[in-house]
């Protein structure tokens, strides 16, 4: 089975950031994904390296690729730093939605 860029991201929408209650890929978390490597390589970052929330943000993972992918390894990186900049227009209107403005 060919596992396409997008279905990965489509997945990936499923995955909510617990404090904004936005997904993953409209905030900008997503960096990269490998899909030649093996495992497939998804480099994420997120607001602040100090951020509690990664395993709750992998374990969304896990569930949302279950059965798309064989196998994956999440590296966390922080350089460049996360900025509002990177939040798509639809996480800008679900983050205007619940009373955030930017």
């Amino acid at each position: 089975m060919t596992v396409l860029m997008a279905d990965v991201l489509d997945a990936l929408r499923e995955v909510i950031d617990p404090d904004l209650g936005v997904n993953v890929v409209d905030l900008g978390f997503v960096r990269d994904i490998d899909l030649d490597s093996s495992p497939v390589v998804l480099t994420m970052t997120l607001t602040s390296p100090a951020c509690p929330l990664t395993g709750v943000m992998e374990d969304q993972m896990t569930a949302a690729l279950a059965g798309m992918l064989t196998g994956y390894e999440v590296r966390w990186v922080f350089r460049p730093a996360w900025s509002p900049a990177l939040i798509s227009a639809e996480g800008r209107n679900q983050l205007a939605a619940i009373g955030f403005r930017l």
